[in-house]
C-alpha cells in the first residue's frame, strides 16, 4: 500500500506535516490504562492553562476547515473534539487499547490521528480532494457519500475512510477486535508542526513497541518525500520513503 497526500492538497496546505506509524501485530488484550491515564492528564493541564481556542494546533485546523467552506464550529478536527470532551467530562471514550492510547497521545499534542485497519484499506490510500462518488461507510453501517472537492482518505476501491479530513473516519476501516496491522497517521497544519509531529509520531511509537513488543516503522512526510510505501506480511514487513 502507498499512502500519500495529493499534490494539489499540498499545493494548497504547503504547511501540512505528516507523520505516519505502521504496526503489525496489534492485539485487544494489552492494558493500556496506565498510558492513557500519562497522556490525559497532560491534555488536562494544558487545557488549564489555557483556552482551547487558543492552541497554535486547533486554530490552524480551524481556518483550514474555513478554506474548505465548513464552519470551524460545527465540523471540528479530531484532536479539538477529544479535548472538548476532556474538558466537559474529564476523561476520554475508551474503545480499543490501541484507539485509546492514540486517542489520549492525540489530546496532549492536540493533534489529529487517524488509526486505520491496514486489511480493511483497498490498494493504494491517498489524502486527496473527493470526486462525490466515493463511498463512506459510517459506525452505524450506514453510507454516505462525500462532496465533491471533500478531502478524504480514498483508496484504489474508491472508498472513502474519512469525510471532511480529520473530522470524521469510517466505520469501515476502524480499528475493532480482529485488527492486527494499524496505519496512523498525525497531521499537523501550525507553525512547529514538523517538530511537534515528529515527536508525536516518535512517543506513539515508543509507547506502542513497549506495549504490545512489537516493532513499528515511523515516516515523516514532507513535501520533498510526500508518500510511504507499506508491505506488510506474516513473514516480513517491508516499507520505504518516495520521493
Amino acid at each position: 500500500m502507498l499512502f500519500s497526500h495529493s499534490p494539489q492538497l499540498r499545493d494548497d496546505f504547503p504547511a501540512l506535516v505528516a507523520g505516519v506509524c505502521v504496526v503489525n501485530g496489534i492485539t485487544r488484550d494489552i492494558d493500556t490504562t496506565a498510558n492513557v491515564v500519562e497522556f490525559t492528564a497532560r491534555a488536562a493541564r494544558r487545557l488549564e492553562a489555557g483556552a482551547l481556542s487558543a492552541f497554535p494546533e486547533i486554530q490552524a485546523w480551524r481556518r483550514a476547515f474555513a478554506r474548505m467552506g465548513l464552519k470551524p464550529t460545527q465540523h471540528r478536527c479530531a484532536s479539538e473534539a477529544l479535548l472538548r470532551r476532556l474538558s466537559r467530562e474529564g476523561s476520554l471514550p475508551r474503545i480499543h487499547p490501541l484507539v485509546d492510547l492514540c486517542n489520549a497521545v492525540s489530546a496532549a499534542y492536540a493533534v489529529p490521528i487517524a488509526a486505520l485497519d491496514l486489511a480493511r484499506v483497498d490498494g493504494d490510500l491517498q489524502v486527496r480532494y473527493a470526486a462525490g462518488g466515493e463511498t463512506y461507510q459510517t459506525f452505524s453501517g450506514d453510507e454516505e457519500h462525500p462532496q465533491p472537492g471533500e478531502v478524504s482518505y480514498v483508496d484504489a476501491a474508491g472508498r472513502a475512510h474519512a469525510r471532511r479530513w480529520t473530522n470524521r473516519q469510517s466505520g469501515h476501516s476502524a480499528v475493532s477486535a480482529e485488527s492486527a496491522s494499524v496505519l496512523m497517521v498525525a497531521e499537523g497544519l501550525h507553525a512547529t508542526a514538523a517538530t511537534d509531529v515528529a515527536a508525536l509520531v516518535a512517543e506513539l511509537a515508543h509507547e506502542i513497541g513497549a506495549l504490545w513488543r512489537v516493532q513499528p516503522f515511523t515516516a515523516l512526510l514532507t513535501e520533498t518525500s510526500p508518500s510511504v510505501e507499506a508491505t506488510i506480511t506474516q513473514a516480513a514487513h517491508r516499507f520505504s520513503i518516495h520521493p
